[in-house]
């Protein structure tokens, strides 16, 4: 919330300084700012399918145990389907469930070998292992082995990938460098993770899709935040890690069949489906840019 004062602050701001600029707006350029402002007459719209106003896909992380054990028979009892990111240690332990997800139609996808992310977290350390101290060959490489596996074992390829933590660095201080190119040169959709806003269908990066932790959250919150995202015709992504009792980094499974529950009544207006099967659609019906 003090991120939205301050975001609402700074543009208050901005609009003061631009409106006391002596410069003639035909010199500031055709820049396309329609997509800003849902209040703004020429906002541009988009339509999903059966009419929906917005688009949400759920989504976990990790290949989990419990995404197998206890997720999946609450995503067929609604005959749905979500996006896995998953690394392949983790899916080697559940190899046959993981399997049967794909069969059954979910995406799985890629959150690379080795889950590297901040060298902040211990147990990360402790494996000798950061971002910091990558580099972008290493992690090309990490993801690509992901891809190997996943290809080898059960018999696809991701299109989409998730950034373990978040995390879209390399390096450290000057020498820092994104790897978000690499992940739009591999791949069709790119995840980030925790993100206080959805994603606008007609401005949103591909490469850095926003997604919305509903881990430890009651249905009632997830319901309260879905409200406050929606407008300009959003493509929500959910974004979870265990499934079963609620928890930090658990969905609670009650919480996650009411949730689903919900998506799915038309009277809602959300269209329930993958991150590429919304990602395509709306790459295919965008206006912009």
């Amino acid at each position: 919330m003090q991120a939205l004062h301050f975001a609402l602050s700074l543009g208050l701001l901005t609009a003061s300084v631009l409106t006391s600029n002596t410069v003639p707006a035909s010199e500031l350029g055709s820049v396309n700012t329609d997509w800003q402002n849902y209040n703004s007459k020429k906002y541009l719209g988009f339509k999903y399918p059966s009419g929906a106003q917005n688009a949400v896909s759920i989504t976990f992380d990790d290949a989990r145990d419990s995404q197998i054990t206890v997720g999946m028979d609450i995503f067929a009892k609604h005959q749905v389907k979500g996006t896995f990111y998953v690394v392949p240690e983790s899916v080697s332990r559940q190899l046959i469930g993981w399997k049967k997800a794909v069969e059954y139609g979910h995406e799985i996808a890629n959150h690379t070998s080795n889950h590297t992310c901040t060298g902040n977290f211990e147990w990360l350390r402790a494996r000798g292992m950061s971002l910091e101290n990558a580099t972008l060959d290493w992690l090309k490489n990490d993801i690509e082995q992901a891809n190997s596996y996943l290809k080898t074992h059960l018999g696809i390829t991701p299109t989409s990938f998730a950034y373990p933590c978040g995390n879209t660095f390399v390096g450290r201080g000057v020498d820092t460098r994104s790897y978000v190119p690499l992940i739009a040169q591999q791949f069709q959709f790119g995840r980030t993770w925790n993100d206080e806003t959805a994603n606008n269908p007609n401005f949103t990066d591909f490469a850095q899709l926003t997604a919305i932790r509903i881990d430890g959250q009651s249905f009632k919150k997830i319901k309260t935040t879905l409200e406050s995202v929606k407008h300009n015709n959003s493509w929500i992504i959910l974004a979870g890690h265990e499934v079963g009792e609620k928890g930090l980094y658990t969905v609670d499974k009650t919480v996650l069949d009411q949730l689903i529950t919900y998506l799915k009544d038309p009277k809602n207006g959300y269209w329930l489906e993958t991150v590429n099967t919304i990602g395509s659609y709306i790459k295919q019906h965008r206006k912009a840019p």
